[in-house]
């Protein structure tokens, strides 16, 4: 009854295949515009949390 440990070479795991940049309509920009608008929705309902307003009212648009 031995345990055998991986050496580093066994336990080496394998990253997801990212997409790469590039121009259009790719899945890399639709997945950094999907980042970016998940950030922007956050920070709309902090800015009316903490002001009381909601983003037209803090712009001063109402």
């Amino acid at each position: 009854m031995t345990s055998q440990t991986p050496t580093p070479e066994e336990s080496t795991t394998e990253t997801p295949n990212q997409p790469e940049p590039a121009f259009g309509w790719t899945p890399y920009a639709e997945q950094i515009n999907g980042r970016f608008a998940m950030i922007a929705f956050v920070a709309l309902l902090l800015i009316e949390l903490i002001t009381g307003k909601g983003l037209f009212g803090w712009l001063g648009l109402i």
